[in-house]
């Protein structure tokens, strides 16, 4: 049984941090679609921001 990539913040393919980039590869998602995603929820209220930093500081980077 294949097991997941690792949650962890690229050195490429980063436009801010490499939150968005990590977050796709890890679900098999495409980073692109991440970040649209992403932007689309920040127009809903909520923590998105707040979480994004959090995930900045905690994910490892490569």
């Amino acid at each position: 049984m294949a097991s997941a990539p690792a949650l962890a913040r690229p050195r490429h393919d980063r436009v801010i941090a490499g939150v968005c980039a990590g977050l796709g590869r890890r679900f098999g998602m495409s980073p692109t679609l991440v970040r649209v995603l992403f932007v689309l929820s920040c127009l809903l209220p909520g923590p998105q921001i707040l979480a994004y930093l959090v995930l900045w500081v905690v994910m490892p980077s490569e």
